[in-house]
């Protein structure tokens, strides 16, 4: 049978999905991959968005009201009159239209003062502290997201149940021990390049045999599957051209495939210390980022609404740590702590979560925290997705009340 090597493994590990970025062939099959899983009921999506770098969250929901806040920031400073109010003391930067009219619309929730304890305020603790959900473990070799996988993994007939989209490395949350997250830049990538004639499957005494003839059914059904709404998608959804604006486009794509991806993972800022860590000169850096921010996931929601998917998916973000209170000589600030978190979607308890954090008592001129960053992890796993939270943050970690029944 004339088949590339590729479309092979393909077939044999069981789906394109598992092709990586580059092209990177896996030159074994997994336990899992190998192993009969009982197909899992529940049909909803997480999409988790990475602002890399430390966004500042003092300028992106913002204590307008408060006085320490305008003298500690004299020209990073938002005034009443330049944001979104939100309520009395707080409101969105300027830039976020589309958050304002989402949290209007009851489909955007703010979980302030989130953080997480005993940050080094590094770029790189602070991130692999997010990243595996276990702060201070300098060798945890697995992501939070790469255990929930393996997880479902062992009970789910989806053959890459999280998926990475975007141009840099793969960030760490997916590490997986023994599932395979693939890193993607676009849905036609987990597709059949050709199409060879289907082979005769009879059942033999061969469990390999067996899966490859299985898998290479369940590649073509994927396979289809994509290239179908890739077909019907033209004109869905007004995603800006650059950036974010095309991983969220793939993932609706790839959302709208319904093919058994429960969790994705993109980012905006570039990975390592993205463009969020704005030391200098943040206040026109800081709102086109913001702008682009907004008008992607405004994208998305409204793209999700028409395929008539939105109610299978919530989406939150990500940020390493907020900024200090007080801007520097340069114009910009410093890595801080505490920071909100957005989670969007129609079933989203929508409004502000938890009180904005004291500008009066910081530590070391950063906000403190008053919720522990895996609480929403929790919350996303368990109170979402349906699955149990303790692989990826322990059992210790109560989920918030975000979504509606």
């Amino acid at each position: 049978m004339a088949q590339s090597r590729r479309d092979f493994l393909i077939s044999a590990i069981g789906t394109p999905a598992l092709l990586s970025l580059g092209g990177a062939i896996p030159t074994v099959l997994t336990r899992s991959a190998l192993a009969a899983r009982p197909h899992n009921r529940s049909n909803r999506v997480l999409v988790i968005v990475q602002l890399s770098g430390g966004n500042d969250g003092l300028n992106t929901v913002v204590p307008y009201a408060d006085d320490v806040y305008g003298r500690k920031r004299t020209t990073l400073r938002l005034r009443k009159k330049d944001v979104l109010r939100i309520d009395d003391y707080v409101g969105f930067h300027p830039k976020l239209e589309g958050f304002s009219r989402l949290l209007k619309s009851g489909q955007l929730a703010v979980v302030q003062g989130v953080g997480c304890p005993g940050s080094d305020r590094s770029h790189p603790g602070a991130m692999r502290n997010w990243h595996t959900a276990r702060p201070g473990a300098s060798k945890c070799p697995t992501g939070w997201v790469g255990r929930t996988i393996d997880s479902m993994a062992r009970k789910d007939q989806a053959r890459a149940p999280g998926v990475f989209v975007g141009p840099i490395a793969q960030p760490f949350a997916l590490a997986a021990q023994d599932a395979i997250a693939p890193s993607i830049n676009s849905a036609r990538q987990l597709t059949l390049r050709k199409t060879t004639p289907k082979s005769k499957s009879s059942k033999s005494d061969n469990p390999l045999l067996n899966h490859a003839h299985s898998a290479d059914n369940a590649a073509r059904a994927t396979s289809r599957q994509i290239k179908t709404v890739l077909a019907q998608s033209t004109g869905i959804g007004r995603y800006p051209k650059q950036g974010l604006g095309p991983q969220l486009k793939t993932v609706a794509e790839l959302i709208d495939a319904e093919i058994g991806v429960r969790i994705f993972f993109t980012e905006l800022g570039g990975g390592g210390i993205g463009g969020f860590d704005n030391h200098a000169i943040q206040r026109d850096n800081h709102a086109a980022l913001l702008g682009h921010l907004s008008a992607c996931l405004t994208a998305f929601v409204e793209d999700l609404t028409a395929r008539k998917r939105l109610d299978r998916v919530a989406l939150m973000t990500l940020s390493e740590f907020g900024r200090t209170l007080t801007e520097n000589g340069r114009r910009g600030t410093g890595h801080g702590n505490a920071a909100p978190v957005f989670l969007m979607g129609s079933k989203v308890r929508a409004g502000l979560v938890g009180k904005h954090p004291s500008l009066a008592d910081l530590d070391n001129d950063a906000l403190r925290h008053h919720t522990d960053f895996r609480r929403i992890y929790a919350t996303v796993l368990t109170g979402w997705l349906g699955l149990d939270s303790k692989p990826a943050v322990g059992s210790e970690f109560k989920p918030l009340d975000l979504f509606v029944s």
